[in-house]
């Protein structure tokens, strides 16, 4: 329980957020400038806002870890001044214990006011760039967007702090961090045929940001200097070609000596210690009467990286193909995508890993009756590992070239029928029928072996019935998976009902489901489940709901013995 005097402590600390809060907008939004009289006339100077919730569980059964009786209060408020400043309270309340929160002194700061077609970011925000550079990293400091409306040149810029110094400390993991600043521009230059784009991004460490030099760690100050830039072109109608390229130049250490700066570039800083990564991605797609095609083409350097985003995925190769046509008076869509990608590009690897994506997804619709949707997807995954043992004990050039071909397969493949018996202003009823089905393995030397293989199968046929004048509705349902490993078989089906209906201007709604299924195990049924469910909500006076839900199970397994579980809840909910 809540003690019912609150210590000065926590008051203070309460009085003095509200005041930080009132003063500075902790929550990252828009601040328009153009619109202060509206912001600020007197209908914006206060509003109020939350919720309310009361819930109670009733439970009897078998389950011995499970309370007989709980109830919980939940409820939150929200005190908004000037359409701008957000101050919120919650409490949580129940019979295992308490919780109460309240506005604290903000350690995050974020702003963002705008003007027209300038908008600022202000505090600890993040931007993004282009995924070469800069990329989501957040930074404390000033953002700049200019977007003027029916102009074509749009730009953006940032500067601030990416990292704050941390001192090494064993008991804080052993976490150590130079204080990293950063500085990236972008320019972008829009027109209806073509876009031209251009980012520079710019990061260094502060070497004497740390007392104790972590060099043992292998952490070392850092610079680095990445590009981007990027073109799209409207060739003609229909052909698109889009492209962008990246470079990150790195310098692991910027104390070691020989750090002359570039000529070209005086805010670069090289040495030995200094590395260049590239990365291009490339992409085409034409459009021709009703086909529409598009390849791609993506390749980063081995070990690719910046200091304006957390991670990179690198050593990689990608290729890629996407076709898209309707047929048939536009009711039958395909639509295939196809993907190749390995790593290793540079073979300083000892092992390589070649990838395989192909989806498909097939959509007819003959009339407004049906509507049949088939996808499939099949990955595979080829890994080549060389162990240096193999050359050290060879006894010839061509012996032992491969010491593991390890593959992974899988596949998967859905089918969905829906048809529509009748439909009008009195009555809808359809059928649906669904299917599905995946596959995976792991195979090695060339061979399946046993208990690497695995696969499931699910098939379900529904049949649902609408009485829309009085908003009755019945539905009836079977359902069965088959799963099979190297280990075993296990089936599970069984039927499953339900109706629904709402009373009273749909004030009332009442609804009340059953399902029965069995599970056995290679031909052995370990159990049986029978599940009751009934839901009845009652909403009045606009803002107010009470809802009364009854849940009742019963399971027996192969002991013949059975055991029953009845739970009650009752709710009520009330916003303002």
């Amino acid at each position: 329980m809540i003690q019912k005097e609150i210590s000065k402590r926590n008051l203070c600390c309460c009085l003095l957020s509200i005041f930080m809060l009132f003063t500075f907008s902790v929550k990252s939004q828009q601040v328009r400038l153009d619109n202060l009289k509206e912001q600020f006339a007197k209908k914006n100077l206060f509003r109020i806002n939350g919720g309310l919730s009361a819930n109670s569980v009733f439970y009897t059964g078998n389950n011995t870890n499970r309370q007989p009786f709980m109830w919980v209060l939940t409820g939150n408020v929200n005190i908004n001044l000037f359409n701008q400043f957000n101050i919120p309270f919650s409490y949580n309340l129940n019979n295992l214990g308490s919780n109460y929160t309240y506005p604290t002194l903000p350690n995050r700061l974020s702003l963002h006011p705008s003007y027209k077609w300038i908008t600022t970011h202000i505090g600890d925000v993040s931007m993004n760039f282009s995924p070469y550079t800069l990329n989501g990293h957040q930074f404390t400091g000033v953002g700049v967007e200019l977007k003027p409306d029916n102009f074509p040149l749009k730009s953006q810029f940032m500067c601030g702090r990416l990292l704050k110094e941390t001192e090494y400390d064993v008991q804080n993991g052993g976490i150590v961090a130079y204080r990293r600043w950063g500085y990236s521009g972008g320019i972008r230059y829009e027109k209806e045929n073509y876009q031209l784009g251009t980012t520079l991004f710019h990061a260094h460490d502060d070497e004497g940001s740390l007392s104790w030099k972590p060099d043992s760690l292998q952490m070392y100050p850092q610079s680095n200097l990445a590009f981007s830039w990027d073109v799209l072109l409207r060739i003609f109608q229909g052909l698109t070609l889009n492209a962008e390229y990246g470079m990150s130049m790195l310098t692991r250490d910027r104390r070691l000596p020989s750090g002359k700066r570039s000529n070209s570039l005086w805010f670069l800083e090289k040495n030995t210690s200094t590395v260049s990564y590239h990365a291009l991605k490339v992409g085409v797609n034409f459009q021709w009467k009703k086909n529409t095609v598009g390849l791609g083409y993506e390749r980063i350097d081995p070990g690719y990286q910046t200091l304006g985003a957390y991670y990179f995925t690198n050593d990689l190769e990608n290729f890629t193909f996407n076709y898209s046509r309707p047929f048939w008076q536009d009711k039958i869509t395909l639509s295939l995508n196809v993907g190749i990608q390995h790593d290793n590009l540079d073979h300083t690897k000892r092992e390589q890993t070649n990838r395989w994506v192909v989806a498909g997804n097939l959509n007819i619709v003959p009339d407004k009756k049906w509507n049949i949707s088939i996808s499939y997807s099949g990955f595979q995954s080829y890994t080549n590992i060389r162990s240096q043992f193999d050359y050290i004990n060879a006894t010839h050039q061509y012996e032992n070239l491969d010491t593991l071909d390890f593959t992974q397969l899988s596949q998967n493949l859905s089918t969905n029928v829906n048809y529509t018996l009748s439909e009008n202003d009195k009555k809808n009823q359809n059928i649906n029928l669904s299917f599905s089905f995946q596959e995976a393995a792991d195979k090695r030397g060339g061979i399946i072996h046993p208990g690497s293989a695995s696969q499931f199968y699910n098939g379900s046929v529904s049949y649902a019935l609408l009485f829309i004048p009085s908003s009755v509705r019945f539905t009836l349902s079977a359902n069965a998976t088959y799963n099979t490993t190297g280990t075993g078989e296990i089936i599970t089906y069984g039927p499953n009902a339900g109706m629904s209906s709402k009373f009273f201007n749909k004030k009332v709604s009442f609804g009340i489901s059953s399902s029965y299924n069995i599970s056995s195990v290679d031909g052995n049924i370990k159990g049986k489940i029978l599940n009751i469910r009934n839901s009845s909500t009652w909403s009045f006076l606009k803002k107010q709901s009470v809802n009364l839900a009854l849940v009742y199970q019963n399971r027996s397994g192969t002991s013949g013995k059975s055991s029953s579980d009845f739970t009650t809840t009752l709710n009520y909910t009330y916003s303002f």
